[in-house]
């Protein structure tokens, strides 16, 4: 999956310096502009009968540059370069949004165009400085000579425009050379080795003497949500807390999650020869059951605090495949930024705390989230077929509700022959302290 995202992006950037190279034979469609002293820009001004068509291009080619940038394998030492591009991307689309009144207004423009001079420039600031950071990190001869051409070039069309002279022919060096930049960038991450997804073991905690007492967390939660429960539990008790795979400090898996596979990870953390009390929160109660079902002499009670209820619409084939994805695009840019810009107020707003261990600012758990939503009819699917081939054994079951009265805590608990204890939200820590004595 990793290569393959790597292909998109390189295709992504192919495209945009297609688009963007769209004013060259665009000059055949107005002969009458100046090649020597018109700027390129020009062919895209509101009076020329194809506007709206070069207009797209631009915008079209800054929207691919942004989404190449999004699909590439994140890589700590090229940030800024990456970042670099990825302004030249959107200044490229904010020029081609506000272009020029007319090709022969000169420096005078309307409310409606001033941002097309300044976010031309930052555009082709932007580019240089991409050149500069990327060739610099990749210690490439190549890309050197990409910004020094550019440097020459951008200082010749400043001294062009002063003198009023050929500033039109060194800018469309400039633009010329941005094309072939674009398409080296594509080759170049055609032929890198691309980044594979960090794997490793499973981030676990352990904590308390005694009995233990395995807790699963519900979905996109990481192990320190857990903190008030494991307080009240070790006192008398082992508390293994964990997160799954990416989530919280635990890399990424290759694979999307399965609910056999969620069984067979809360049977490896159980210790040999002991039952353990299981607490499960939401989805992961699912687990916890099927875990229960098919290793009964491995449980010794089930703790299943607000169970999710079961999905039973279809499972669909799309569906199942963007699972797939997850881990590698949890590792690209475009994860990156958007776990940044989103993950700590979303989770703020979403558990009313702060993240402190900085966990929801990484493209791997947003991956990781969206993963585990993806496989949730999956999941369901499984657990019914668990429940046909596999009795509930004497396990204790104690389902615990929160807030008003809920029929699907009700349903369950009556099918699993559960205790049902219904609490308030803030008391939920409480009760299932006092459920695992």
């Amino acid at each position: 999956m990793e290569r393959r995202l790597t292909l998109a992006a390189a295709c992504a950037f192919v495209v945009g310096a297609v688009l963007y190279s769209a004013w060259l034979p665009g000059q055949l469609a107005a002969p009458a502009l100046d090649r020597l002293d018109g700027y390129v820009g020009e062919l895209a001004a509101r009076d020329q009968p194809w506007s709206r068509m070069f207009r797209a291009c631009d915008g079209l080619a800054g929207l691919a540059c942004m989404g190449g940038v999004a699909l590439v394998a994140r890589v700590r030492e090229e940030w800024q370069g990456w970042l670099a591009m990825a302004l030249f991307g959107l200044f490229t689309t904010v020029a081609a949004l506000f272009p020029l009144d007319c090709a022969t207004c000169g420096r005078a423009l309307s409310p409606q165009a001033w941002l097309h001079v300044p976010a031309s420039g930052a555009a082709n600031a932007a580019v240089l400085v991409a050149m500069v950071v990327l060739s610099a990190a990749w210690r490439s001869a190549v890309g050197c000579a990409f910004a020094v051409v550019m440097f020459t070039a951008s200082g010749t069309t400043l001294v062009a425009d002063a003198i009023g002279r050929y500033a039109g022919l060194a800018q469309r060096v400039q633009v010329t050379l941005i094309a072939v930049w674009l398409i080296y960038l594509a080759t170049r991450l055609l032929g890198a080795v691309t980044p594979r997804v960090e794997t490793g073991p499973m981030h676990v905690v352990h904590e308390g003497s005694g009995l233990p007492v395995l807790v699963s967390s519900g979905p996109a939660d990481a192990w320190f949500h857990g903190d008030e429960l494991a307080e009240g539990l070790r006192r008398d008790r082992s508390v293994i807390r964990f997160d799954r795979p990416g989530l919280g400090r635990s890399p990424a898996a290759p694979t999307p999650p399965t609910l056999y596979g969620e069984a067979a990870r809360l049977a490896a953390l159980v210790p040999d020869s002991i039952r353990a009390t299981v607490v499960a929160h939401s989805v992961a109660a699912w687990h916890a059951e099927a875990f229960a079902r098919l290793h009964p002499l491995r449980v010794a009670r089930l703790v299943l605090v607000e169970p999710a209820c079961e999905v039973r619409r279809r499972r669909r084939a799309l569906v199942a495949g963007l699972g797939w994805w997850m881990p590698a695009l949890g590792a690209t840019w475009g994860a990156t930024a958007l776990a940044r810009a989103l993950g700590p107020s979303l989770h703020r707003l979403r558990r009313r705390m702060a993240d402190p261990y900085g966990v929801y600012g990484t493209g791997r758990v947003v991956a990781a989230v969206v993963g585990e939503w993806l496989a949730h009819r999956e999941m369901a699917a499984a657990l019914r077929k668990v429940r046909e081939r596999h009795p509930l054994l004497t396990v204790p079951v104690t389902v615990i509700s929160g807030g008003r009265p809920n029929r699907c805590h009700e349903r369950l608990a009556a099918a699993l022959g559960a205790r049902l204890v219904r609490v308030p939200e803030r008391e939920l820590s409480a009760a299932v302290v006092e459920a695992c004595r």
